[in-house]
């Protein structure tokens, strides 16, 4: 991880502060930055200290819900000039994504999903035998079929979101780690102050970003937002040759080919989601999506399911949750990722010796129908919520940071916001998932 150290002296004031400086705070920090807008950036932790280093590095359009569409065309743009903005190497690079297809019906899902892509201006392909060999050398059990986009990237997380963040510095934010927000004051419908542990900020707008930690900080503020936590497992091997340069998911297999020459590896079926009080409070707006994923959920009992019942706000004079804990950092389910390995290493046997040098876990922000929120409040002008990415945040995080931008600057926005609305929920929607988390 590349660090970014803090600023010293945290201002009195400000126009606009970004709690969380994960992907989505930190673009949107720069690209405020950019046109002359006067942020802060406040992070409990370090930059890109949680999910947002702990993804897939995936920078993908394929298999994404059509209402991303429009947003990640967007992003990939954005990346694809990322290098030249933020002048060092995020090492992102155009490499395909590639989703296996080993049934009819899930064939027939991704063929419908060509057309609707390319309505959007998107091109893939539904591809055949000499495609996939080509695509996947020295496969022993090549699937029949496969959704690729071959305008699809990836760049390194660890690298790409400090760079980011430093850019943004450059151009004038001023960026705060360590520094945990405890909460908002309000006052007269709309936002006040950032109370932080350093001292307070007025402020005429905040952007929340706090990827899991966001639900907490919005119901401090009176916000119900029906967002729970997956807990996901990602390995990292040593340098190899003689595999897939493509993304690649296929059963128990996600891989990316990472700028070390190692791979990225993750159980492309395995997901834990603990039980909270939150998992009973919002099971009916789940309900669609655990029965879609209940073969790839585990379900696990987490202490807060004695414990957080009846929790209230912590008063802003005295040490919050997020000072307690600053970098969320969950233990690895280590089988989930061993059986990634054992099938990588079967499927390729240019890969027989891939071993794995480090494993880790992450905590996901989801919604119910895997779509992010990027909303104002409404009934609390100077709000802004960006959250519930759903374990694919890292994508499309250029242009959720470009959206939120235009969204407090009252430009135009860069794609209609309307499916991002934080009130689809309550607004008689019915939002569905489309595809998993």
């Amino acid at each position: 991880m590349l660090p970014v150290p803090s600023d010293e002296v945290l201002p009195r004031g400000c126009e606009t502060v970004i709690v969380g400086g994960g992907v989505i705070g930190v673009t949107a920090a720069l690209f405020l930055a950019e046109r002359g807008h006067d942020v802060v950036l406040v992070e409990k932790g370090c930059i890109a200290g949680e999910q947002s280093s702990r993804n897939w590095g995936w920078c993908r359009q394929g298999r994404r819900d059509p209402r991303e569409f429009d947003l990640i065309r967007e992003s990939l743009h954005l990346w694809r000039g990322m290098n030249a903005r933020v002048g060092g190497d995020t090492g992102f690079a155009t490499c395909g994504t590639f989703f296996a297809a080993r049934d009819d019906s899930t064939a027939e899902r991704y063929r419908w999903w060509v057309k609707e892509a390319a309505q959007a201006g998107i091109h893939a392909e539904m591809a055949g035998a000499a495609t996939i060999r080509a695509l996947l050398p020295g496969d022993t059990a090549p699937p029949p079929a496969a959704l690729h986009c071959a305008s699809d990237g990836r760049a390194e997380p660890q690298r790409a979101v400090p760079l980011m963040a430093m850019a943004a510095r450059k151009r004038g934010a001023r960026i705060f780690t360590g520094c945990a927000a405890r909460g908002i004051e309000t006052g007269g419908g709309r936002v006040l102050t950032v109370v932080t542990e350093r001292g307070a900020i007025a402020c005429n707008n905040v952007v929340v970003a706090g990827g899991a930690w966001t639900r907490l900080l919005l119901r401090d503020l009176g916000i119900d937002i029906p967002q729970l936590q997956v807990r996901a497992t990602v390995a990292r091997t040593q340098a190899l040759a003689g595999g897939p340069e493509c993304c690649f998911w296929d059963n128990v297999i996600g891989l990316r080919k990472r700028a070390d020459g190692g791979y990225t590896l993750a159980n492309g079926l395995a997901n834990v989601a603990p039980v909270t009080p939150d998992s009973f409070r919002f099971f009916r707006e789940y309900w669609p999506l655990l029965a879609m994923e209940w073969r790839h959920l585990r379900l696990r009992p987490d202490p807060r399911l004695l414990t957080g019942w009846t929790r209230g706000p912590v008063p802003l004079d005295r040490p919050s949750p997020y000072e307690a804990c600053r970098v969320l950092d969950p233990k690895p389910d280590l089988r989930f990722v061993r059986a990634s390995l054992a099938e990588l290493r079967r499927r390729f046997p240019a890969l027989a010796k891939a071993r794995l040098e480090q494993v880790w876990a992450g905590m996901i922000d989801a919604m119910p129908d895997t779509v992010p929120v990027i909303s104002p409040v409404p009934g609390l002008s100077g709000l802004i919520v960006a959250t519930g990415f759903s374990g694919h945040g890292f994508g499309i995080g250029p242009g959720a940071g470009w959206l939120v931008a235009d969204l407090l600057c009252g430009a135009r926005p860069l794609v209609d916001p309307a499916p991002f609305r934080i009130g689809r929920y309550t607004d008689g929607s019915n939002p569905r998932p489309l595809f998993g988390v």
